[in-house]
């Protein structure tokens, strides 16, 4: 089984935190899902039967227009196996969101949303440089709410000025509306982003680490208590609603990345990703020569994502996977590199797994780090 991940590389305005691949411009909008559609067949042999997600992502996907998205899903249905209940998930904004454009996504083949609030306050919106406002996220959930089952809101803690009442209120709001998912992420400062230089210049100030280690250990229990499952370090969800397209990602199936700056898995050992450039991007596709960076992982480059991944989810890492898939040599460093977290009462076994302490969770990615085999 295999994903399909589609990248639309257009916003209408740069979130200042973002470092994905988009641009803001108008020209070639209309052009990107002909190409797109174009290196899917370039690419087709490298789907794996059935395909179980189809992920549109980006930038912006909402600003596709409805009729090229029901045609995409219908070039998938008619040319390619996929699962009968397939997860079909479009990444909204909220000032995207009205109710006839939500009937006709829906009609569509669209069965899962995923809508970026990010917070239900102005003053954080305004800081991120986000689109919409708070009076559009209101309405966008109520809309929403009324023609889909399964959808994810997406918010972000640790803003800058942000307290934990603050923090509280946003995840209060979310609840309010139900929703069988949530994916919550830091806000994190990434370099070649107006962020990074308005705190470089100390236009901002960001919170201590303390400060936002409270705000996630706060975001688990909360959800806990609604009976939300943390299936993965970001992501919550309802029973059977975990996100079949983030999941598969974190247990490593393969998945293809259409659209430029788009990556790719083949589940086994090669991983590749388009150029980052529109223009060059169009130019590739149109003469039928790829333009992809294509990367073998060796053993350790697998056994150190694997830590990374499992150890983020609610599963966590396999012993027997480790002994199966690696070996001896592997076990044997993990046995030992596990000990001193042990200690610390950072790592427990569960059976045959390997997971995260809960008062430790919030340092899973540099507790995976340090069982690393470099």
């Amino acid at each position: 089984m295999s994903n399909l991940y589609i990248h639309y590389p257009f916003c209408k305005q740069a979130c200042h935190y973002c470092n994905f691949h988009f641009s803001t411009s108008k020209d070639g909008r209309n052009d990107m899902f002909k190409l797109i559609k174009n290196e899917l067949h370039l690419r087709s042999k490298e789907l794996i039967n059935p395909i179980e997600s189809i992920y549109f992502g980006g930038g912006s996907p909402s600003l596709i227009s409805t009729k090229n998205i029901s045609d995409f899903i219908d070039l998938i249905k008619n040319k390619f196996e996929v699962k009968k209940n397939i997860e079909v998930t479009l990444e909204v904004n909220p000032d995207d969101v009205d109710e006839e454009y939500l009937k006709k996504i829906k009609d569509s083949g669209v069965n899962r949303l995923s809508i970026g609030i990010q917070s239900f306050f102005e003053k954080d919106l305004i800081i991120m440089n986000r689109a919409h406002n708070v009076r559009q996220a209101h309405k966008s959930l109520e809309s929403v709410s009324k023609f889909f089952q399964n959808f994810s809101i997406d918010l972000i803690y640790g803003m800058p000025y942000s307290s934990l009442t603050n923090w509280k209120n946003n995840l209060e709001i979310a609840l309010s509306y139900n929703p069988p998912h949530i994916s919550a992420y830091a806000l994190t400062v990434e370099e070649k982003t107006v962020l990074y230089h308005k705190v470089k210049e100390k236009k901002i100030d960001l919170l201590d680490d303390d400060d936002v280690k409270q705000q996630y250990e706060i975001l688990i229990n909360t959800l806990e208590l609604k009976g939300y499952i943390n299936y993965e370090f970001s992501n919550f969800a309802k029973k059977n609603h975990f996100s079949i397209n983030n999941q598969n990602y974190w247990i490593g199936k393969p998945y293809l990345g259409l659209g430029p700056s788009a990556h790719s898995y083949d589940g086994k050992f090669l991983r590749s990703w388009n150029i980052s450039n529109n223009h060059n991007y169009a130019k590739s596709i149109m003469s039928g020569v790829l333009d992809l960076k294509i990367e073998k992982l060796s053993t350790k480059d697998l056994y150190n994502e694997y830590l990374m991944t499992a150890l983020r989810t609610h599963e966590g890492v396999s012993l027997a996977h480790v002994k199966k898939t690696f070996g001896k040599r592997y076990t044997m460093y993990l046995e030992d590199q596990v000990k001193r977290h042990f200690k610390y009462r950072n790592l427990f076994w569960d059976g045959d797994f390997l997971k995260v302490t809960k008062k430790a969770k919030f340092l899973t990615d540099g507790i995976a780090a340090d069982l690393f085999l470099v």
